[in-house]
């Protein structure tokens, strides 16, 4: 909704306005604007379109995942590089239904800008080893089935990657 930069003045303007209520003896006016401006520190960390995007994610809606990306509009400015990997991460998981080489596209962008969370990392390159796959380029799925499998950690993927260990021998 608001462009990166603006949430930090947003957030620096209503510290220094509660810096001067706590001067005025306005302590509690003080306290609840530097809680105030905490919601921009977090939102420039955290992009609001991308949070409202999981949560569709979260319910399978990947037609409302889309329709709440589409509205970020030119996202190498508006968001920070790591919120540019999981728009390029969400869009990837979007277009896995419909066309794998924008798929592929995407998820290559995203681990290329990067992805805080190893399962996200994990995620992407199983999505991309499956897609390798499609493609019958085995050398290059198994690579990327053994990197995913490096980074989860917590087993999560493990039925996964062995299922698509199989599909490989196949191949």
């Amino acid at each position: 909704m608001f462009n990166k930069n603006l949430k930090l003045v947003l957030a620096f303007a209503i510290i220094a306005f509660a810096g001067y209520q706590f001067v005025q003896g306005e302590i509690g006016n003080g306290i609840f604007l530097i809680l105030l401006s905490l919601i921009f520190v977090f939102l420039y960390f955290r992009n609001e379109l991308i949070l409202l995007s999981f949560l569709r994610m979260r319910k399978q809606d990947l037609d409302g995942t889309e329709k709440w990306l589409k509205k970020i509009k030119n996202p190498e400015a508006a968001l920070t590089t790591k919120q540019q990997g999981y728009y390029n991460y969400l869009h990837g998981i979007i277009y896995s239904q419909k066309n794998l080489t924008q798929a592929e596209k995407y998820f290559r962008k995203a681990l290329k800008l990067g992805l805080n969370m190893d399962y996200d990392v994990a995620m992407a390159k199983l999505s991309l080893a499956g897609i390798s796959m499609q493609k019958r380029r085995k050398r290059e799925a198994t690579n990327l089935l053994q990197e995913a499998k490096k980074l989860d950690k917590n087993n999560m993927l493990s039925e996964q990657i062995k299922m698509m260990q199989q599909q490989l021998k196949k191949i």
